[in-house]
């Protein structure tokens, strides 16, 4: 028989001995846990840095919801207006606005308050949102609209996209009286718009700040119908011009050299009436490229317009081509400012880097 005494002392070392192997255990799975953890989540950062889009773009995407709009009703809205006033301020999630088929007479604003908007239409009959205000219309107040509050869609926020949409400002003119008037205007940043169609005659699209991108568009006008300070690609889009005489396409307003900004289109197609110039520089240091585009006859042999009232710009714009196409592509009469880019100077403006696409760009 084991005397009491050592019972005791063996049954104190069992206890001794199970408590640090629990404890070691514990310890492990601990161990196991917080390894885990730190593994998930550096490879969560991984994930974000191969998906490339920065984080409020992420959480708002994984969050969507709808809203529908159809003036015919049956839908949650008869207005755009409607739907766009339900949206909560700072709103932090994709809200989708589903447009039916139909002719929407509003003017649209949407404040910087409500970015992650969404303007979705049918690709085989797209809405068109109309008004016909222009830069001289009186406000209420005794002032005029000017420009920047002529639009027919105005839109201040950040992360906008727009797919199926015709924004449209129908303003009508006497022949010896063009205004402008615009059609969208586009201040919110990291904002795209896919197989939309834009028209006006003067001022038609207002690219006015920010980092765009436009794909698959249509864009008419007369009188410098792509104009502002905007960084934008727009890539595979059309440039009807509807001047009867001779206009500029792009007045693009790089007003100094440090400012990043400027308009790239690539693939697109210059066509139409009239007579255009490519651009003219509304700022002193205007920055437009054409790369890989067909340029129908109306575009003129020099190619840029020189007329602004001040020859100093013409030393400090950027206006180049790259590898375009068709007869009004030729450059052998190309005011002697125009540059002739080369592969390694066309490669900062054909692709997504240019607008910095890979942190904010999403498949429609």
């Amino acid at each position: 028989m084991v005397p009491k005494t050592h019972l005791q002392c063996i049954l104190f070392l069992l206890s001794l001995l199970y408590t640090t192997c629990r404890l070691e255990m514990e310890s492990d799975f601990d161990k196991w846990v917080s390894w885990n953890m730190k593994s998930h989540q550096r490879k969560t950062i991984l994930e974000n840095k191969r998906s490339g889009l920065d984080l409020k773009l992420q959480q708002a995407e994984s969050n969507k919801t709808i809203l529908t709009v159809s003036k015919d009703g049956g839908a949650d809205f008869n207005t755009i207006n409607e739907a766009i006033n339900s949206i909560s301020p700072h709103n932090t999630r994709r809200v989708v606005v589903s447009i039916a088929p139909g002719v929407y007479r509003e003017k649209v604003v949407i404040p910087e308050s409500l970015p992650f908007v969404t303007f979705l239409g049918n690709a085989n009959d797209q809405p068109t949102i109309s008004a016909n205000d222009t830069s001289s219309v009186t406000r209420s107040d005794g002032t005029t609209l000017k420009t920047f509050n002529s639009a027919t869609v105005a839109v201040n926020a950040s992360y906008f996209i727009a797919i199926n949409i015709i924004f449209e400002n129908n303003a009508s003119y006497l022949e010896s009286k063009v205004e402008q008037a615009v059609a969208l205007r586009i201040s919110g940043n990291k904002s795209a718009f896919y197989n939309c169609s834009f028209y006006g005659v003067q001022d038609t699209l207002y690219d006015h700040k920010g980092i765009h991108y436009f794909k698959n568009c249509f864009i008419q006008g007369s009188t410098d119908f792509i104009f502002g300070y905007g960084r934008t690609l727009y890539e595979n889009c059309t440039l009807n011009s509807v001047t009867k005489n001779v206009t500029s396409i792009t007045a693009q307003k790089r007003s100094n050299s440090s400012l990043d900004s400027g308009f790239s289109f690539k693939n697109c197609n210059v066509t139409g009436s009239g007579h255009v110039y490519l651009g003219r520089p509304w700022g002193e240091y205007s920055r437009v490229v054409y790369s890989y585009t067909f340029m129908d006859t109306i575009v003129l042999p020099k190619g840029w317009d020189e007329s602004w009232g001040d020859q100093k710009r013409n030393m400090t714009v950027y206006y180049g081509e790259y590898k375009c196409s068709g007869p009004g592509s030729n450059l052998s009469k190309r005011v002697p400012w125009a540059r002739m880019l080369t592969d390694e100077e066309a490669q900062l403006f054909i692709g997504i880097d240019f607008i910095q696409g890979d942190t904010w760009l999403i498949s429609p």
